[in-house]
């Protein structure tokens, strides 16, 4: 069965890191896979742009491609934004059906001060975005949860529905939401950094021209 997985963040601005990761994930495991943005994030200061912005970028970013879409669930949930409950929402929604949640390889590396994260394996897969050179450390409680769960290929992702681990290696692209912000407000036009659609629509962009905020 095809995998249905999720790439979360703030996506304040989308950028083509965001994409270029979703999309090769998508292809090396032969999933669809869904863009959620945070509403109240856990981990980070809250956004700068509004929620109809972000929204609004988003759909610009994904349009005129069928293979990567958006799901809006966290934004439409009061409260944090714990992935833990999206898992859990999706999980009910799609039964048995495989999920995979993506996550960079830093991330993963804190994933211990994640909320309930220890139930996350029990609703997910997790494919962690790797890069070349030497993975970020692993905490003693994280290594001893991802023992007996990694996987070297992508098969067991789609004969079952959750708890495996594996190392996804895709194109390394170091693109900071913080930086892409910082030129906006500094006046300057971070072309090749957006997605094209977005300078078409500057308005989209305003929220960042006043901010310099890091």
């Amino acid at each position: 069965m095809k995998p249905l997985a999720i790439l979360g963040g703030t996506f304040d601005p989308v950028h083509i890191g965001h994409l270029c990761v979703a999309w090769e994930a998508s292809e090396l495991l032969d999933a669809e896979v869904q863009l959620v943005p945070a509403s109240v994030p856990p981990h980070r200061p809250p956004p700068i742009a509004s929620v109809e912005q972000r929204v609004a970028m988003l759909r610009v970013a994904l349009a005129g491609q069928d293979r990567l879409g958006l799901d809006l669930r966290e934004l439409e949930r009061a409260g944090p934004s714990y992935t833990v409950d999206t898992l859990a929402e999706l999980r009910a929604e799609y039964g048995a059906r495989p999920l995979v949640l993506l996550m960079g390889a830093d991330a993963f590396a804190g994933l211990t001060s994640w909320h309930r994260w220890p139930e996350l394996f029990d609703l997910a897969h997790v494919g962690v975005l790797s890069r070349p050179g030497d993975p970020p450390a692993w905490p003693e409680a994280l290594r001893a949860a991802v023992d007996g769960r990694r996987v070297e290929t992508v098969d067991a992702l789609h004969t079952r529905s959750a708890g495996s681990v594996v190392l996804l290696d895709v194109t390394p692209l170091a693109i900071s939401a913080t930086r892409i912000r910082d030129l906006l407000a500094g006046g300057r036009l971070p072309r090749y950094l957006l997605p094209d659609g977005l300078f078409g629509e500057p308005e989209l962009l305003a929220a960042y021209r006043s901010s310099r905020r890091g």
